[in-house]
């Protein structure tokens, strides 16, 4: 149920341009005077409250670089040395579900690869070379696959309309709606296209529990789990979907086994020992 703002709470939601001009001006020219906390805004500012200005953006990162050295003067020459996630993102490209800002985590904590309706295609190098980086290299812990409802892909998959080259990627979300028509059709009308989102994110884990490039890291003895999520836009919520997939015995099925006999070519075996140092500037 879509919430209409009230004129009080419009206000608080808001800001004048005076006031966003001043909140920068403010943060480059004395930004010592403020404290790490209060230069991270509560309501983040949009595009148009800066007038669409590029400059804006470039004064409102120095300002952020500027507070983070002061708080932590080793922090960027740090974050420059190497990059050690737990966490791999796999989640969509929409400009409303940013991964780290909606689990609160800083730089250098989840790998992210994002996609229209966060597809994981067998076929899709892009995809499989994010997922291989991220396990063999980064030593990744946990894979996330994170939709969200509303999704304009899944909306655009369950239509019947042109939509031009896209509709070649959201063909995969087509088949996931074939193989659980009676499931999503049982739904309520109105409940239909958010039970696509949640079956749409456990393919995506099924398929990538389904890699060689997973199912190697788990015949290491690797300790490394995959999770479904979705995120509900209208309240900023994630929605754990219990997919959790955390060895080859959580497989749907036998026929997605992969027998790692040369399990051995991927990761330090393949590197050497050193590697852990010198590749983690993707």
């Amino acid at each position: 149920m879509e919430q209409t703002l009230t004129p009080k709470s419009e206000k608080r939601l808001t800001r004048t341009r005076s006031e966003v001009r001043e909140m920068i001006d403010d943060n480059v020219t004395s930004v010592s005077k403020s404290s790490d906390s209060e230069l991270i805004l509560p309501v983040p500012i949009t595009f148009s409250e800066i007038e669409e200005n590029l400059q804006r953006l470039l004064d409102s990162n120095k300002a952020w670089a500027k507070s983070i050295t002061e708080t932590k003067p080793e922090f960027f020459t740090t974050m420059a040395q190497a990059q050690h996630p737990k966490i791999v993102w796999f989640g969509c490209s929409d400009s409303r579900v940013p991964a780290e800002t909606v689990v609160q985590l800083g730089p250098g904590e989840i790998f992210v690869h994002r996609n229209i309706a966060n597809q994981f295609n067998h076929a899709d190098l892009n995809s499989l070379s994010v997922l291989q980086y991220a396990v063999d290299h980064l030593k990744v812990e946990h894979i996330i696959v994170c939709g969200h409802y509303g999704c304009g892909g899944v909306l655009a998959a369950m239509s019947n309309n042109q939509h031009g080259l896209v509709d070649n990627w959201l063909r995969n979300i087509k088949d996931v709606y074939w193989i659980n028509k009676s499931t999503i059709e049982s739904s309520e009308p109105e409940k239909r296209a958010d039970k696509l989102v949640e079956l749409n994110v456990k393919q995506q884990v099924y398929n990538i529990a389904a890699t060689s490039i997973v199912q190697s890291a788990w015949a290491d003895g690797r300790k490394l789990e995959i999770h479904g999520w979705s995120y509900r836009l209208d309240n900023g919520i994630l929605n754990d979907l219990e997919v959790d997939i955390k060895g080859e015995q959580d497989l749907s099925d036998h026929i997605y086994k992969v027998y790692c006999r040369n399990h051995h070519i991927h990761g330090s075996h393949a590197h050497g020992h050193n590697h852990e140092h010198g590749h983690r500037h993707a």
